[in-house]
């Protein structure tokens, strides 16, 4: 009986009420799936995409006043008789009040910066040399400097360059520039972007131990738009790695290993409007720039206070839980502990990057 009443039902529909939902409500549905596509992958992302293989968290001790020594046998490490010999290499593109920071931070600890920096994005816009530009402000670290320029490729008008070809390009040229440096086999490296910094007492302690794993990536603390958002500590792409003659500079997965807690990540951490939008057209993912609003300066600057997302996107997660729990605003934090110490000692220069203090020029 129930075929019978389907078809009878079928019967009663009006012909125009057909035609409404398949020449109007059908391409209406499609229109919308195609516009916010990326919206749709998104919330379906735990149904089409598999999670990475997950790290093994090395655990990470420190502790005021404690002895290196007893640092390096809580790790299963020993002590060296001297330490190592650390380089850190980095690509830059126009983050120099955290490059400040980064290298103020550091500078104890480092033998060489080697820094590699282009004329182009990487999406092929010409661009200045904002650091070559603005040596001066890193005169307290010029006998420690390595810089290069890569000639980049301009795209043509109105079209982008393939972002992450020209990206690959420069981490090549970076692996030359870095054997042009003096590093020598058994040295660390620290591979990582600017706004990817280890903390002080991670980099000692990975310098005066004897036995620490040949790779290892570097869990750091991720930070948006200044250290007011902390948003969790997912950050794993910072990489330190003893020198041998097979390696490369990569921003890539290269170990299963990670050690924990050490150090911080400030995505879109900048002084001015003018550096967000900058980014935001620069690099590897400019194509989330959906809408030119997008770039409208009083839209970021509502955002940068809010805690919201610059373009409109949801939490890139593997499961369900872990995308509702991070959907929405970053939630504000009042803390500023544990935080580079530099930027503590200097907090009128670098008000807007402490908490409460999300207004920009």
């Amino acid at each position: 009986m129930a075929p019978r009443h389907f078809r009878l039902a079928c019967r009663r529909v009006p012909f125009k009420v057909v035609f409404f939902i398949l020449l109007i409500l059908v391409p209406i549905c499609v229109i919308g799936i195609l516009t916010h596509a990326q919206l749709v992958s998104y919330i379906l992302r735990p149904l089409w995409d598999n999670p990475p293989p997950p790290f093994k968290h090395l655990p990470h001790y420190y502790a005021e006043n404690v002895s290196m020594e007893h640092l390096c046998q809580l790790h299963g490490w020993s002590l060296r008789s001297e330490p190592r010999r650390v380089f850190d290499a980095i690509i830059f593109s126009n983050e120099l009040d955290i490059l400040e920071i980064r290298w103020r931070e550091l500078h104890p600890y480092i033998t060489k910066f080697v820094i590699l920096e282009s004329n182009t994005t990487f999406t092929g816009i010409p661009k200045p040399l904002f650091f070559d530009s603005n040596r001066s402000r890193f005169a307290f670290a010029k006998e420690k400097i390595v810089h290069g320029v890569f000639s980049g490729r301009i795209a043509a008008r109105g079209k982008n360059g393939n972002p992450f070809a020209l990206e690959s390009e420069q981490r090549k040229a970076m692996s030359g520039l870095l054997r042009s440096s003096g590093i020598s086999y058994g040295d660390l490296i620290i591979m990582s972007d600017a706004d990817e910094i280890p903390s002080p007492h991670t980099l000692k302690l990975l310098q005066w131990c004897d036995e620490i794993p040949h790779a290892m990536h570097l869990e750091l603390k991720h930070y948006m738009y200044s250290f007011e958002f902390p948003v969790d500590y997912s950050s794993w792409r910072a990489t330190v790695q003893i020198f041998g003659p097979y390696t490369g500079y990569r921003h890539s997965r290269q170990t299963d290993l990670i050690l924990s807690d050490s150090g911080w990540h400030c995505s879109f951490c900048f002084r001015q409007l003018q550096e967000f939008v900058f980014k935001m057209t620069a690099y590897s993912h400019a194509d989330r720039v959906r809408r030119n609003e997008f770039l409208n300066y009083s839209r970021i600057q509502k955002i940068i206070c809010s805690g919201d997302d610059l373009f409109d996107m949801l939490p890139e997660e593997h499961t369900f839980q872990e995308l509702i729990k991070k959907m929405g605003p970053i939630p504000h934090s009042a803390s500023a502990v544990h935080l580079p110490s530099y930027l503590i000692e200097n907090a009128d220069k670098f008000r807007f990057l402490l908490p409460g203090n999300c207004l920009r020029t």
